[in-house]
Formats: structure tokens, C-alpha cells, sequence
């Protein structure tokens, strides 16, 4: 029987969480670091919510150090073989493909913030707008490219060839069909794109460079919206560890007014809290691996 994907997934495709990949790493946890110090894999180590966070934990009496990447890859790896303790970097549809390739069971500990994808253009002001320019510069990684294809399919302007599709590329667009072409460029090079005058889907990590707010899209997905729910940034831990109180607490405390603010200081306003159940958001990876592994995935 065909099962139509759950539009829980379909709609929009982090740090977002979401970046270009790249390679290295700057740290791995020490295996010197005291057993009693919780080490946090972050992408995003030198922001200031995480100065402000650590002030909040040391008060609640956890001694916590926050371990930066430069990839996306190596955290979940660095969790699994038990250099970290938890991370916190990726949204759900990151985690869930990342279980899914490397056969690996990590779960969510609780959640962050979503941001909403967007298109930005210094011309065009709608929809007819984009169309006319004819070309949408999108984030060339599947997560971000992703999401952005779905932004233009929700809206109309591309059309794929297939509606059993977890992250598409510009290889799943029916260009025929579509009103714009799309062409993928590494994430950070969205923003240039933008600045020399492209229509350009922008995520939250190069809104600076770009100097746009969610305000300034002609059109973005909804972070309200179900369908946006596998987009929800969150923080993972082994699934023997996501009853740790202490690793729970850190969740709590990440809620704690004044890290949101560090929070909306550091993002520009483009994060909207998100403080969803344990249960609720396990079961949201556990459907987007489904649909991963029915797509073939990671096979």
C-alpha cells in the first residue's frame, strides 16, 4: 500500500540549526575532564548565551563545559562514543538523519528554539516578484536546501516530482512545472548572493551578514505551523541518559529568561522558543526516521 508522507515532514524541510558543512573540529572533550563536569558539544560555542547559561548552571551547582565544533557531523559522532555528554546543535530532521546513516540511537533530551526559513530579496517584494526574477539562490546541504525548496513549493514556485521526498534537492524539482530554477551555493555564500542582488533563501546563522530579520522575507515558512515540527532545534543525549536530572536540568535552565534573551541577542530575533515534552519530540524523530528509512536513507 502507499502511505502518503505524514505532513508533519512534508511541508518545511537547526541550527539550526542550519550551515554549510564543513571539516574539522576545534575541540573534543578532554579525557581529563572531571566525571563530575557535564561536557555540551555546541556549533556555536563562542555566543554569549552560552556565558550567560554557564552563570545559570554554576548557580544551580553544575559544573558544565561547553566543547565548540566547526562541523555538524562530529557532535553526534563525539556523543555516541561518549566524549560528550549531550550536544546541543541540530534540529530533529539533522538528528534523525544522522541515526538513521550511522545506525546510531541517540535521542532528545528537550528543546531549544525554531527558526523560520526564509526568502530575501533587496528587489522583489512578493511572490510575482520572485517569479519574474526567474532564479532562487538556495543552501546547497540537504537540511537547509531542504527546507528552502519546501518555502518555494508552499508558495507555489517549484514544483517536485515526487511528494515522497524527506529533503529534497534541486534534482526532486519538476523544472518544467516550476516558475523559478533554483541554484544551490554553500550557505554562507546565501547572504553574498543576496548583497549583489539575488532572490535568496537566508537561514538564521548568515542573517547578519546579510543584514536581514525574518521580518524583511517576502516568504517563510511558519514556526507555529505542525509541519515545521522536525525543524525544532533541540538537545541530544544517549538513550540511556534522557532521564539524567542533571542533563534535564540543563533544558530547564536554557528556558531561563535571561539565557533567552543571550539567546535573541545572539540570533538577531530570528528564534522562537520552543518547549515541547520529551515524549512529544521523541516521537517526532522517531517518525522523521521512519520516513527516512522508507525514502532509503542511510541504506
Amino acid at each position: 500500500m502507499h502511505i502518503r508522507r505524514n505532513p508533519l515532514i512534508r511541508t518545511a524541510a537547526a541550527v539550526t540549526v542550519a550551515l554549510g558543512l564543513t571539516a574539522g573540529v576545534t575541540a573534543c572533550a578532554s579525557d581529563d575532564n572531571d566525571s563530575s563536569t557535564i561536557t555540551i558539544g555546541s556549533t556555536e560555542a563562542d555566543k554569549s548565551q552560552w556565558k550567560v547559561f554557564k552563570e545559570k548552571a554554576s548557580e544551580a551547582g553544575l559544573d558544565v563545559e561547553v566543547q565548540g565544533f566547526t562541523d555538524y557531523n562530529t557532535p553526534n559522532r563525539a556523543l555516541e562514543d561518549g566524549s560528550l555528554d549531550v550536544n546541543q546543535f541540530q534540529h530533529i530532521q539533522f538528528l534523525a538523519q544522522s541515526n538513521v546513516e550511522s545506525g546510531s540511537d541517540l535521542k532528545v533530551l528537550g528543546s531549544t528554539e525554531i527558526f523560520p526559513m526564509g526568502i530575501y530579496s533587496k528587489d522583489a517584494k512578493t511572490v510575482e516578484d520572485i517569479e519574474k526574477a526567474g532564479e532562487v539562490v538556495i543552501p546547497n546541504d540537504n537540511t537547509n536546501g531542504g527546507r528552502a525548496i519546501f518555502v518555494l513549493e508552499k508558495a507555489g514556485l517549484v514544483t517536485l516530482k515526487s511528494d515522497d521526498v524527506v529533503a529534497p534537492t534541486p534534482a526532486d524539482i519538476d523544472t518544467a512545472k516550476s516558475k523559478v530554477k533554483v541554484k544551490a551555493v554553500d550557505a554562507s555564500q546565501t547572504a553574498v548572493a543576496y548583497n549583489d542582488g539575488a532572490v535568496a533563501a537566508i537561514n538564521n546563522n548568515f542573517m547578519v551578514a546579510a543584514d536581514v530579520t525574518p521580518d524583511d522575507a517576502i516568504i517563510k515558512d511558519d514556526p507555529d505551523d505542525p509541519a515545521a515540527a522536525p525543524y525544532i532545534n533541540v538537545w541530544a543525549a544517549r538513550a540511556d541518559d534522557i532521564d539524567n536530572e542533571d542533563y534535564l536540568k540543563l533544558v530547564e535552565l536554557f528556558h531561563d529568561p535571561d539565557v533567552q534573551k543571550a539567546v535573541q541577542e545572539d540570533t538577531s530575533g530570528s528564534a522562537v522558543e520552543v518547549d515541547k515534552s520529551q515524549d512529544e519530540l521523541n516521537q517526532i524523530l522517531e517518525d522523521t526516521e521512519e520516513q527516512f528509512r522508507e525514502q532509503g536513507t542511510g541504506e
